[in-house]
């Protein structure tokens, strides 16, 4: 990106929250030799804003789901985004980093918007396995049925590996908490050198401790491919001017700067994250 190019924005999106466990949060978490403590989870989607083209990576729970599971929600992207100066029609894509209820909610409120997801991730959750017990907990049929909709429409894209859904946004593979979890590399241009890298990790990492610790969230189909996406995520830090967001990590709002936002409805916070942590 040159100098005089605007900067693309990416903003984390809280809105809705719950407290639980450490225990309940973290594989086998008796093995560490701590106690327990509560913790809490921040719900967010993201949004990145590029001039007039607008992608959501996510688009959080329904709230009728979140009254079901007992969650606080505060409000949809519907309802948040007029107050970024963002119009539904304006959302072009929508990315899925994966298919759990509180990432596929909402989708309805945006009929024009193309979805990208990893084709192992459409595949798993419109098979048979994915109706088990320990799965079903984690879906919404009626938003399965929505994506498989969207595809006989035409505004599914899947893909294998890596994809580039917009200019400056990398979405690659990596699996473990789910079949195609997918984490976003954003390109945006933010910081003194306007030469950042904000990798959206959704729940690849759920909290900083998973990478940082070496602690496996408690939720996964594939424990080996989380200690791979936890190590991808890693080397991703390493790089220069390259800053992870987590996917429910409330350390999020506090390692990056609050961006004040009249009119937001609820207790709907954003963040912007777009430029390096302010904290570590």
């Amino acid at each position: 990106m040159n100098a005089t190019a605007p900067a693309r924005q990416v903003l984390a999106v809280k809105y809705g929250h719950r407290v639980t466990s450490r225990a309940e949060s973290y594989l086998n978490y008796h093995m560490y030799g701590e106690p327990d403590a509560d913790l809490g989870i921040d719900y967010f989607f993201w949004v990145v804003k590029d001039g007039h083209e607008v992608v959501l990576v996510d688009t959080g729970f329904a709230p009728e789901a979140g009254r079901r599971r007992r969650r606080a929600h505060y409000a949809t992207p519907a309802e948040v985004l007029p107050a970024l100066g963002v119009g539904v029609d304006d959302v072009t894509t929508i990315v899925i980093s994966h298919a759990h209820w509180d990432h596929t909610g909402n989708i309805r409120q945006f009929p024009g918007a193309q979805l990208v997801m990893s084709e192992a991730e459409y595949a798993f959750w419109t098979s048979p396995l994915a109706g088990r017990a320990q799965f079903a907990a984690h879906r919404e049929p009626e938003e399965i049925a929505l994506l498989t909709e969207a595809k006989k429409e035409d505004r599914l894209t899947l893909f294998t590996g890596t994809c580039t859904p917009a200019p400056g946004i990398e979405l690659t593979e990596v699996g473990g908490h789910t079949p195609g979890q997918l984490i976003a590399a954003v390109a945006t241009g933010g910081g003194p050198d306007r030469n950042n890298t904000v990798v959206l990790a959704s729940d690849a990492l759920h909290f900083y401790e998973e990478v940082e610790q070496d602690r496996p969230f408690a939720i996964l189909a594939d424990l080996p491919a989380m200690y791979r996406a936890y190590d991808t995520m890693a080397e991703l830090a390493k790089q220069p001017n390259t800053h992870l967001v987590a996917g429910h990590d409330p350390l999020v709002r506090t390692r990056f700067a609050r961006h004040a936002v009249p009119g937001l409805p609820g207790e709907v916070e954003v963040t912007d994250v777009s430029g390096p942590p302010t904290r570590p």
